[in-house]
């Protein structure tokens, strides 16, 4: 069994910061890539950044040189890290990592359960 916990959305003014978290818990053997999405009211859902279990990072051009994405393979957890805010990024943010349990022989995706960002003055 595999859970994923969120944590960090909320309120900020535009302009501001917000970090987000997503940590694994399970029988993890290791993990490959981690993501971040995002879905806005109407839209569909947009991948925002990526970093591989090396480290190479990819984002959105939407949000190059605002956000900043990270991770720590020991402690399975991916961050998020977004300043300068604009009301374009309000969404539900989900992070998405490829995991492999023990006893596998492949990689499979899990989703976080979403956390609210809302951009506002």
């Amino acid at each position: 069994q595999v859970q994923l916990a969120e944590s960090g959305g909320g309120l900020v003014q535009p302009g501001g910061s917000l970090r987000l978290s997503c940590k694994a818990s399970g029988v993890i053997f290791s993990s490959g890539a981690m993501r971040w999405y995002r879905q806005a009211p109407g839209k569909e859902r947009e991948l925002v950044a990526a970093i591989t279990s090396a480290g190479s990072e990819n984002y959105a051009d939407s949000v190059k040189g605002r956000f900043t994405i990270s991770r720590d393979n020991a402690k399975r957890t991916v961050w998020l890290q977004m300043d300068s805010l604009k009301p374009e990024d309000a969404a539900v943010y989900y992070c998405n990592l490829e995991l492999r349990l023990y006893g596998s022989s492949r990689d499979s995706e899990y989703w976080g359960q979403g956390t609210q960002v809302t951009v506002s003055s």
